[in-house]
């Protein structure tokens, strides 16, 4: 049993750092909620160690994941409440370790890897950091069907990141030297690195993120179309983080795909609003991809793939 002043510590990180994803965590059942809490503030310490790495060598960054490592892995004794909470959490939900490990390997990718050639090779870093979180969080909810449910929820997670990624462009520039924006996408529009660096915006920056925004969006429906395989006190609020999420496509449009210049956040009276509207949707229809449709920005058609199993998903 993980001790409350840990889930405490634990949640106010969350709470600080996730205030999208902490709308959602707030519906979850108590079974499911304090172990959320948990895995959000693992996830976000070792991402703090690539990530607020100011005047810190990528050989201490390294030894750091190293160490972290082996106290999430249960090697060695943890040194901090949130990593004495994941080893327990860990414990109880049946997360493997190859799923930490992925994880750990991903935040190690963050302190050398600053571009990305394509798309194969940003999904294979989602694989360790989306992927292996959309993993645990399936562990932690105990779906019925965990193979069909957690092949959704790679989708899902995915979508989560990319958006991220879309919204935060200046943001990793600025901060980390990163673009996460894959480069053959850029040179097919005719953009390139510098540009972005530059932080110049034109047709052609605009088009390259009209065409990430549609690949996110695929990978929306796909993952929506599988919340009905989670159990049924959790699917109103994994629901309800894609809707959030996904609000950030519309400001991303609103703005003239232009975040190079801006950075596109979604205001408290938004969330509430749609909280409001997504639960009002759920009373009325308990269909995800419906409900999803009639609210998100991302709406559109139902996810193609509808039976139980699902045998054209992308490799994660």
């Amino acid at each position: 049993m993980v001790e409350q002043d840990n889930i405490t510590k634990s949640k106010a990180i969350h709470r600080r750092t996730g205030r999208t994803f902490y709308y959602a965590t707030r519906l979850l059942p108590d079974r499911v909620r304090n172990a959320t809490y948990v895995l959000y503030a693992f996830f976000r310490v070792a991402d703090e160690v690539v990530d607020d790495a100011d005047g810190v060598s990528s050989e201490q960054q390294r030894r750091r994941l190293e160490e972290l490592r082996a106290e999430a892995l249960g090697e060695v004794e943890p040194e901090s409440p949130v990593l004495a909470a994941f080893q327990e959490v860990r414990a109880e939900n049946g997360i493997d370790d190859a799923t930490v490990e992925e994880f750990i390997d991903a935040m190690a990718t963050d302190i050398g890897k600053r571009r990305y050639r394509n798309y194969e090779e940003l999904e294979a870093y989602m694989g360790g950091s989306a992927v292996a979180v959309a993993s645990m969080m399936t562990a932690v909810m105990d779906p019925d069907d965990p193979e069909t449910a957690r092949s959704h929820a790679k989708a899902l997670g995915e979508a989560f990141q990319l958006t991220n990624f879309l919204r935060d462009v200046r943001e990793d520039v600025i901060e980390r030297d990163r673009i996460y924006l894959p480069e053959t996408t850029l040179a097919e529009h005719g953009v390139t690195a510098e540009q972005i660096e530059r932080f110049e915006m034109d047709e052609n920056f605009a088009a390259v993120m009209q065409a990430e925004l549609a690949r996110t969006e695929r990978l929306y429906r796909e993952g929506v179309a599988g919340i009905k395989y989670l159990p049924e006190d959790c699917q109103l609020p994994v629901l309800l983080a894609a809707v959030l999420y996904a609000e950030h496509h519309r400001l991303i449009r609103n703005c003239g795909y232009d975040v190079l210049n801006q950075e596109p956040e979604l205001g408290t009276l938004r969330k509430l609003s749609l909280v409001v509207r997504t639960r009002w949707r759920w009373q009325w229809s308990n269909d995800p991809e419906e409900v999803f449709r009639r609210v998100s920005a991302v709406g559109g058609a139902r996810s193609p793939s509808r039976a139980p199993h699902h045998e054209s998903l992308p490799a994660r």
